[in-house]
C-alpha cells in the first residue's frame, strides 16, 4: 500500500497479525482476541477481548499497545483507536492508550516492571520453545539421531518449513545469529551446551514449550466459553503444537469477579 491510499480491513488484519500475545506467543488474530475492526476516512477503530476479565494488566496493556503501534505504522492511517473490552482495568488501559501515556504513565506506581523487561522474558521463552519444536521435528524425521546429539545441530541442518521459519524469527528478536552454521540449542545469549548438559537443556526447553502450548490451548477454550461464536475467529496452530478444536474440552463456567 502506498502513502495516501485508503487503508482496508485486510490491511488492518495483516497488521494485527504481527502482534503476539506476550505469554502465549501467538498472533492475537489467531487467538480470536480481535473482537471487531472498523475503518473509514483514515481512521481505524479496533476492539480487543481476552479470555477472562482478570488477565494480567501488564500483558493486556502490552498486547493493546503493540496493536496500536502496528496500526499507526500503516500508510494512510491518520487516527487509531484501540480499546480493550471487558477487562477489570479496561478504563485505565483505554485511557492510557488514548493519551499515549505509555505503560508507566498509565499505571503509575503499579508499573513495577518496564515493558521492555517483560518483552525480554517472553521473547526468551518463545525462543526456547521454538528451539525445542525444531529439534523434536528433526528427531522424529531422523530416527538415527539421538537426543544427546542435538547439541551439535546447526540452523542449516533444519528442514525448511514453518517451524524453522518461526525459530529464525525468535532468534532475530533476541539478536541471535541466523547463520546456517549457528547452533540451534543455545541459551538467550547464544551460548551452546556441553555434551553432558544437552539432555537436561532439551528437557527444560520441552517443559517451557509444553507450558506455552498448554496455556494457549486453555485460553482458547476460555475465550470460546466467555464469548459465543468466538471460536470462528480462532485459527488452529500451524506448527502442530496446538490442535485447536481437535481436542474435546470439558465445559467450563467462568465467573467474572465483581469490582
Amino acid at each position: 500500500m502506498t502513502k495516501g491510499c485508503e487503508v482496508t480491513l485486510d490491511d488492518v488484519r495483516r497488521a494485527l497479525g504481527t502482534v503476539l500475545d506476550p505469554e502465549l506467543d501467538e498472533p492475537i488474530t489467531d487467538l480470536g482476541f480481535v473482537r471487531s475492526a472498523e475503518v473509514g476516512e483514515g481512521a481505524v477503530v479496533v476492539h480487543l477481548r481476552l479470555p477472562t476479565s482478570f488477565c494480567s494488566p501488564s500483558f493486556a496493556y502490552l498486547m493493546a499497545s503493540d496493536a496500536k503501534d502496528a496500526l499507526v505504522a500503516l500508510d494512510g492511517v491518520e487516527r487509531v483507536v484501540v480499546e480493550l473490552d471487558d477487562h477489570h482495568d479496561s478504563a485505565l488501559i483505554n485511557a492510557g492508550l488514548a493519551a499515549d501515556a505509555g505503560y508507566v504513565g498509565t499505571f503509575g506506581h503499579e508499573a513495577e516492571e518496564s515493558l521492555e523487561g517483560l518483552r525480554a522474558v517472553f521473547r526468551r521463552k518463545a525462543h526456547t520453545a521454538a528451539s525445542e519444536r525444531s529439534l523434536v521435528e528433526l528427531l522424529r524425521a531422523d530416527p538415527s539421531l539421538r537426543e544427546g546429539d542435538v547439541g551439535t545441530v546447526r540452523l542449516g541442518d533444519l528442514p525448511p518449513g514453518r517451524t524453522t521459519d518461526a525459530l529464525r524469527r525468535r532468534r532475530e528478536a533476541l539478536g541471535l545469529s541466523l547463520d546456517d552454521d549457528a547452533l540451534v540449542l543455545v541459551d538467550h545469549e547464544g551460548r551452546g551446551y556441553a555434551p553432558d548438559a544437552v539432555p537436561m537443556a532439551l528437557r527444560r526447553a520441552r517443559a517451557t514449550r509444553v507450558s506455552i502450548d498448554g496455556n494457549a490451548h486453555f485460553c482458547r477454550g476460555l475465550l470460546r466459553t466467555r464469548y459465543d461464536g468466538s471460536g470462528a475467529d480462532q485459527t488452529p496452530r500451524i506448527d502442530g503444537a496446538e490442535p485447536g478444536d481437535h481436542h474435546h474440552l470439558i465445559p467450563l463456567t467462568v465467573k467474572e469477579p465483581t469490582r
